[in-house]
């Protein structure tokens, strides 16, 4: 597979780049950014956090405001951040033009829906197709993988790491979407995606896996409470009383005066990246 490099900028000792590829997976072309700490080289192969962007998002926006850098140096991480949809020619929008559905919103799942079905297939590009891209491209250690989200990516962090047991070491959101079958994001684009059947969307809802039986050895979850979309939208009660009934270890933080940007990602990135390191390096 030809990975063409976009761009390439030095930062704190190591390399923050921007690529693109030909999908399988979506049918597209798609774009991803990876930052590869100092400690690469001499055949050395590192940690590999993937951090899955919000609505509207590609990824340009944690690239950019994310602020993870200065802390994946220090502990020695490689950080991912795929788009958050296919797009291009021939790939189907929402047909009102919303923002919350259709490209920039593809919600982690694949699309069985047409005429969907053929390009929104971000499930498997996360878990099957990109990961395998990482490996071969970058010094990359992929049994020691760990995923992060924000919003619609909070939800898919949680979902792909309960669906996949074994696969992540950890996972951690901002913000997430935490039981899409509970509000109105998550019903449009699960509907839209994966047709009328309720019960086929649980399987892409956090608090409904682990409801079901799916379980995380532990799980942090930072979320403001001035975010405007916390009552209708996000619903980390829900989670947090699936997590209490489950026995799954969740730091809730409550993060007095934070609304939904990334300036509350910024403040707690460094937070969650060495909680991920922690449990990368010593299992």
């Amino acid at each position: 597979m030809t990975l063409e490099t976009l761009s390439t900028s030095k930062s704190h000792g190591g390399v923050q780049g921007v690529y693109r590829h030909a999908s399988a997976a979506t049918g597209t072309d798609m774009t991803f950014s990876v930052f590869v700490p100092p400690q690469a080289g001499a055949g050395a192969k590192l940690p590999v956090v993937f951090y899955l962007s919000g609505l509207t998002c590609t990824h340009a926006n944690v690239t950019e405001k994310g602020e993870y850098r200065r802390a994946c140096a220090e502990l020695g991480l490689i950080f991912v951040a795929p788009d958050t949809s296919p797009r291009g020619e021939g790939v189907p929008d929402d047909p009102d033009g919303a923002y919350d559905f259709g490209l920039g919103a593809g919600f982690y799942v694949d699309a069985t829906v047409e005429p969907f079905a053929r390009h929104y297939r971000m499930a498997s590009y996360i878990l099957e197709e990109l990961p395998g891209i990482i490996e071969a491209n970058f010094p990359a250690d992929m049994g020691a993988q760990a995923i992060m989200g924000h919003s619609m990516g909070g939800h898919g962090a949680l979902t792909l790491a309960l669906a996949n047991p074994g696969r992540y070491r950890s996972v951690s959101a901002f913000a997430p979407i935490s039981s899409p079958i509970n509000c109105p994001w998550g019903v449009k684009a699960l509907g839209g995606y994966l047709g009328e059947d309720r019960a086929q969307w649980r399987r892409h809802d956090a608090t409904a896996l682990i409801e079901d039986g799916a379980r995380l050895d532990a799980l942090l979850v930072d979320q403001g409470d001035a975010d405007p979309f916390l009552a209708e939208q996000l619903k980390p009660e829900l989670l947090e009383k699936a997590c209490r009934a489950a026995g799954i270890p969740l730091a809730l933080r409550m993060q007095p005066g934070y609304d939904h940007s990334y300036y509350f990602i910024s403040t707690f990135m460094a937070d969650h990246l060495r909680w991920h390191a922690e449990r990368l390096r010593f299992r």
